[in-house]
C-alpha cells in the first residue's frame, strides 16, 4: 500500500476510489476485504482521509502520510545504497524504560531501526553519522526516559567492530542476494498480471529493504558488496516499468482532486 501511495498519490493532491485501489491490488493477489481493511485501518490511524463524490468513497494522504512517503522517497531515491560520506561520527541512544512501557519500548525501538539504529548492547542504540534521533524521541513523548549524544570511536574500540556488533551484516547481504534472485533475471515474475504488477512488487520489496538498510559506512563492508548490484537492477526495472505501468493506471484508477 505504501508503494502505491507513494508512487500515485503523492505530491499530486487527489484521492482515489477505493474501488480502484481494489483492483489495483487484485493484480498483485491481494483480497478485497484485505485492501478494505488496510484502508480503514490507515484512515484511523491519521495517514489516509476519506473524500466522498455522491456514493464512492475516495482516499487521499493526510500531512503524516505525506510526511512518512517523502522520507521513503527520498531513502529509494536520494540516500543511495552505499554510505560513501560518513565522517567517522556515531550517534548513540540510551533509554530505559519500566516493563509497564513495554508498548513505548517496541515503538521506540522500531522507530530507531526505521532511523538507521542497531543495538549495540541492551538500552544502548547507535547510527553512523549525525542522525535527528530528537524528532524520533519527542514523537513519541519520550524525552524523559532517553539520552541522546553523538561520539567517535576511541582504542581500544574500532568502527569496523561497532558495525559488526551492532547490526547483523550477514542478514542485510542476504536480504541483497535475495533481491537480486528475485528481479535480476532475464524475465522477473513470469506469472505477474502485468507491468503495473510488477512495477508494485518491485517497489514493495525494495522500501522492504532500504527500510531495514542501517545504510553503514562503505569503508566497513566487503568489496563486492550486493546493495550496490541490487540498487542497480532496482533503477533500471523501476525506469523500464514505469511507463508502461502508469498507462494501465490512466484506465484502471478513478481518482478526484482535493485541496491542497
Amino acid at each position: 500500500m505504501l508503494s502505491f501511495l507513494g508512487i500515485y498519490l503523492l505530491g499530486r493532491h487527489t484521492a482515489v476510489y477505493s474501488g480502484s485501489i481494489i483492483d489495483v491490488f487484485d493484480r498483485v493477489g491481494v483480497s478485497e476485504e484485505a485492501v478494505r481493511s488496510t484502508l480503514t485501518r490507515m484512515a484511523g490511524r491519521g495517514l489516509l482521509e476519506r473524500h466522498r463524490d455522491g456514493r464512492r468513497v475516495y482516499f487521499g494522504l493526510t500531512q503524516r502520510a505525506t510526511d512518512v512517503l517523502s522520507d521513503g522517497e527520498r531513502r529509494i531515491w536520494q540516500t543511495g545504497a552505499v554510505n560513501r560520506d560518513w565522517d567517522g561520527n556515531w550517534t548513540l541512544v540510551a533509554f530505559s524504560m519500566p516493563e509497564g512501557r513495554r508498548a513505548d519500548r517496541h515503538d521506540l525501538r522500531s522507530q530507531l531501526i526505521w532511523a538507521g539504529f542497531g543495538m549495540l548492547q541492551n538500552g544502548l542504540w547507535i547510527a553512523p553519522g549525525i542522525k535527528d534521533a530528537a524528532a524520533i524521541v519527542e514523537h513519541l513523548d519520550l524525552a524523559g526516559n532517553v539520552t541522546v549524544f553523538t561520539a567517535q570511536h576511541a582504542k581500544p574500540t574500532e568502527s569496523a567492530d561497532l558495525v559488526h556488533k551492532a547490526f547483523d551484516t550477514d542478514a542485510i547481504a542476504a536480504r541483497y542476494q535475495d533481491f537480486l534472485a528475485r528481479w535480476d533475471t532475464k524475465d522477473p515474475l513470469p506469472a505477474a498480471r502485468d507491468d503495473l504488477a510488477r512495477q508494485l512488487m518491485l517497489h514493495t520489496d525494495w522500501l522492504n529493504l532500504v527500510r531495514q538498510d542501517p545504510h553503514l559506512p562503505a569503508e566497513h563492508l566487503s568489496h563486492d558488496w550486493p546493495a550496490i548490484r541490487a540498487e542497480e537492477t532496482f533503477t533500471a526495472l523501476a525506469e523500464h516499468y514505469e511507463e508502461p505501468a502508469l498507462r494501465i493506471a490512466r484506465e484502471v484508477i478513478d481518482e478526484i482532486p482535493v485541496p491542497r
